[in-house]
């Protein structure tokens, strides 16, 4: 009974994160579609063992609902799975957040859990 509790346990822990997932997975065809044209996207560089990522992505699952919010296209970068992309961004670390406005990086941060600092950022690309 004990290994059946453990393994549901462990099988909900891995499996959670992703059900709350922030935006589309990363696709380089779609990002560089959203760029041309014009768009404002953000991407975001996400690993879901990360705490941070996850305190982030708590208050972006409400934050990208409102507008103005609503019309940033969202791309989520897998850190662990997608290490091209994370260096082709020259991203260090997981949960860094990139905004683009009309086809250019124009602002990012990394590891920023203030829902109000992110917003500002947010606000740039729109």
């Amino acid at each position: 009974m004990f290994k059946f509790i453990r393994n549901f346990f462990l099988l909900f822990i891995l499996t959670v994160p992703s059900a709350f997932a922030v935006g589309d997975a990363f696709d380089q065809t779609r990002f560089n579609q959203l760029l041309r044209e014009g768009k404002p996207v953000l991407v975001s560089i996400h690993a879901d063992w990360c705490a941070t990522c996850r305190a982030q992505e708590a208050f972006l699952k409400d934050l990208l609902k409102t507008p103005p919010y609503n019309t940033l296209q969202v791309l989520r970068v897998d850190f662990d799975k997608q290490k091209e992309v994370v260096r082709a961004f020259r991203a260090r670390w997981q949960s860094t957040l990139i905004v683009f406005k009309n086809g250019k990086e124009i602002d990012r941060s990394t590891a920023d859990t203030d829902k109000d600092s992110v917003a500002l950022m947010l606000r740039k690309a729109l």
